[in-house]
């Protein structure tokens, strides 16, 4: 099958047939089409759209590209959760071991954070020498004694994933809406799940900054995740203001802690309490929000956490000391300008000025600072006055500072009266 037929054929709107979508992933998987000609079809796709029906296919050949892991002889419906990413979003840290509590088998597989979003696998590396690259053996081993295991994609796991991302990455082809869906499902296929809660950001801090893209994107992966056998639930969520109070890694762990403690903003622990009775229900566990709640009240979660971070070879000493995670920090703080209520904070400079201080990656090859950070001292809805930090930055040497704070500055506004409050939960999908 020559490649430029294939691409034409994409090129003029037509769809693609299964054996055609196949012949693209084995080539990107062995090498055999040019860089050239991979990046060709994946904008003729990015232009041209793909159906459901060309989606699953090109979901399915994606997960089949590498190997598919067989977790059947693991007790119990094995489900994951799945964030589109976006600002202060520490949902999985909390997530993983609050399921595992309930008694749902989670094998949760995350990425790395790029530009205003962060990433799970920075999160958990903040944890001094938490593993996040298991094998298999280890994470079955993780899941036969934890519950949980949360580690980053291997170089077994729909290795085509990776090729087309790289490629998709440097030619302009990364919001597209098929490409999203077979990028995220195929990882998840291959992980052996069989249940998904998928939740897909909306508004300015999210990569979906609308309503109907978000709305999109989330029943792309509900019919195609469906159509590959996988029961998937589907949430878009708020992300016009961060989620939470802490942006970044190490900050971001420490609330984590504080909601597995059944404390930490509201918002936070409401989502992960709502997540985690979704997970629940997928995995046939009856009274999922109660068992949740009561999970954090009696401390069964924070424990799931403490034995997760010794499984997976990190510091204990943090679980019980978390300002262990902000070594010799230095502290600046962002004062409101007058009295009033926080009626609006901008994620997405939050999260850029969190990258500046070296908590984030600008490029992908950047280094990350695990102590450096934000945090959010005053909510949108919360009152203030001209001697109240609405932030307090974590920096290390004024690295980034006046970057930072020149965004931080810029992005809140107060009003006199409160703002309307806005849903977190926008829409559910079955």
């Amino acid at each position: 099958m020559r490649a430029v037929d294939v691409i034409r054929d994409k090129r003029d709107g037509g769809e693609l047939s299964p054996e055609q979508i196949r012949a693209f992933v084995s080539a990107a998987t062995t090498g055999a089409w040019p860089d050239y000609q991979l990046s060709a079809l994946l904008m003729a796709i990015f232009l041209k759209g793909m159906t459901a029906a060309e989606t699953a296919v090109l979901t399915r050949a994606m997960a089949d590209s590498g190997k598919v892991l067989d977790l059947s002889d693991l007790p119990g419906v094995k489900v994951d959760k799945h964030s589109t990413g976006g600002v202060g979003d520490k949902v999985s840290l909390v997530l993983a071991p609050l399921a595992a509590a309930c008694g749902v088998t989670v094998p949760m597989m995350s990425g790395r954070g790029l530009g205003h979003t962060g990433g799970t696998l920075d999160k958990l590396e903040a944890i001094p020498g938490f593993r996040v690259n298991l094998n298999e053996a280890e994470l079955r081993a993780a899941l036969r004694t934890v519950g949980c295991g949360m580690l980053g994609q291997t170089e077994e796991v729909a290795p085509a994933d990776k090729k087309l991302y790289a490629l998709r990455d440097v030619t302009g082809t990364v919001e597209s809406i098929p490409l999203i869906t077979a990028s995220i499902l195929s990882k998840k296929i291959a992980e052996g799940i069989s249940a998904l809660v998928m939740d897909v950001k909306c508004g300015r801090g999210a990569f979906m900054k609308t309503l109907p893209e978000a709305r999109a994107l989330a029943e792309s992966i509900q019919r195609v995740g469906t159509a590959n056998g996988l029961t998937v639930r589907t949430l878009i969520t708020d992300m016009d203001t961060p989620l939470g109070r802490a942006v970044g890694n190490g900050l971001e762990v420490m609330e984590a802690m504080l909601v597995l403690q059944g404390k930490g903003a509201e918002d936070l622990k409401e989502l992960c309490v709502k997540q985690a009775a979704m997970m629940s229900d997928l995995a046939g566990i009856a009274n999922g929000e109660a068992i949740a709640r009561e999970a954090l009240a009696n401390g069964s979660a924070l424990e799931k956490f403490r034995l997760m971070v010794q499984q997976q070879g990190g510091d204990m000493r943090v679980v019980d000391i978390p300002n262990l995670l902000l070594p010799d920090m230095d502290l600046e703080e962002v004062m409101a300008d007058r009295e009033g209520f926080v009626a609006d904070i901008d994620p997405y400079a939050v999260g850029v000025a969190v990258a500046h201080l070296g908590g984030g990656r600008l490029k992908q090859e950047d280094g990350i600072d695990p102590s450096v950070g934000v945090m959010v001292n005053a909510k949108p809805g919360e009152r203030v006055d001209p001697a109240w930090p609405v932030f307090r930055v974590y920096h290390r040497g004024g690295r980034g500072l006046p970057e930072a704070l020149n965004l931080l500055r810029g992005c809140f506004r107060i009003s006199d009266t409160p703002p309307a409050a806005q849903p977190l939960v926008i829409e559910e999908l079955r």
